[in-house]
């Protein structure tokens, strides 16, 4: 009786096994394109950190995503089965700050800003600068992981609890340590360049000293791209949010892109979409940096 008992158990435990395997790859299908967006703004947000900092700065974020997810999980469990009315609101909250700070990231990028003259102060704001970068991507990382936390959950939404909370922490680990892990190793390149560099002088290795030097040739491009691409993921992602919570946007974008389709087929229905996510996220982001500013404004005048 007994080893039928621990038998059944066994199946049992097996199944519930598969059932966590397989909602966990659908769940994952559905996630790839935020998981996408996730490492280019996470390696975009390691850009300008000395080169001999940026792997503590990678393992800080990576700490601080952790605990994003600690916190998002059994919230986001909690909600579901509490207040799920509240999930849309959340969501559309998350779009908008996502937006805010790639609006934010331009305005850095043309308005002027001012420089430490002397050395002490170059320093401190080089610490600082480091601590802003951890700041900015753990809050980005948040955004991110509660919209790929929800996007699960609805996937799940007909499982059992049990299921459910097994799902979401299998996501969570897979997404940290699959995103942080390409992050560090896409810092790295040109570190990986340079050492193949010195190897292929030792050795006369020809084919070390070419990947060597491409290394470090594609190493400062592909930071420069995940710059660029990082901010664009946040109007994108941002601007999809929106277009998901608020109806008329939703029906809008479909009018677009079936009209697209009408003209382009496919790939003008994919293109129209993410044209009309994009510049959505851009308007949107504009908006609320104004805002932001006239109320700092408003706010420091009355201080």
């Amino acid at each position: 009786m007994a080893g039928a008992n621990l038998l059944t158990l066994l199946d049992d435990i097996t199944m519930l096994l598969d059932d966590i395997a397989t909602m966990s790859k659908i769940a994952t299908k559905k996630t790839a394109g935020v998981l996408g967006d996730d490492l280019a703004l996470n390696a975009q947000q390691v850009t300008g950190v000395a080169a001999d900092r940026e792997l503590p700065v990678v393992w800080a974020v990576a700490k601080g995503s952790l605990l994003n997810k600690a916190i998002l999980v059994p919230a986001a469990l909690l909600i579901s089965v509490w207040l799920p009315w509240l999930i849309t609101p959340l969501l559309m909250a998350g779009g908008l700050f996502l937006c805010f700070e790639g609006a934010e990231k331009i305005f850095a990028k043309f308005l002027p800003h001012g420089e430490s003259s002397n050395e002490t102060g170059e320093r401190l704001d080089l610490v600082q600068y480091e601590q802003q970068k951890i700041s900015g991507a753990i809050r980005t990382d948040f955004i991110l992981s509660a919209e790929i936390i929800v996007i699960t959950l609805g996937t799940v939404a007909a499982a059992s609890l049990l299921n459910q909370a097994l799902v979401l922490c299998v996501i969570a680990i897979i997404m940290t340590v699959g995103v942080y892990g390409l992050v560090a190793a896409i810092v790295k390149l040109d570190d990986a360049g340079l050492y193949l560099l010195k190897q292929s002088q030792l050795s006369e290795n020809k084919f070390k000293e070419y990947l060597g030097k491409a290394l470090l040739a594609a190493a400062p491009r592909l930071m420069q791209f995940l710059a660029v691409a990082g901010t664009i993921a946040m109007f994108l992602v941002g601007g999809g949010i929106l277009v998901h919570g608020v109806a008329v946007l939703h029906h809008s974008r479909l009018a677009v892109t079936t009209y697209a389709q009408t003209v382009a087929g496919t790939p003008g229905e994919l293109v129209s979409a993410l044209l009309f996510d994009g510049l959505l996220g851009v308007a949107a982001g504009m908006v609320v940096a104004l805002l932001h500013v006239a109320y700092s404004k408003v706010f420091n005048q009355h201080k």
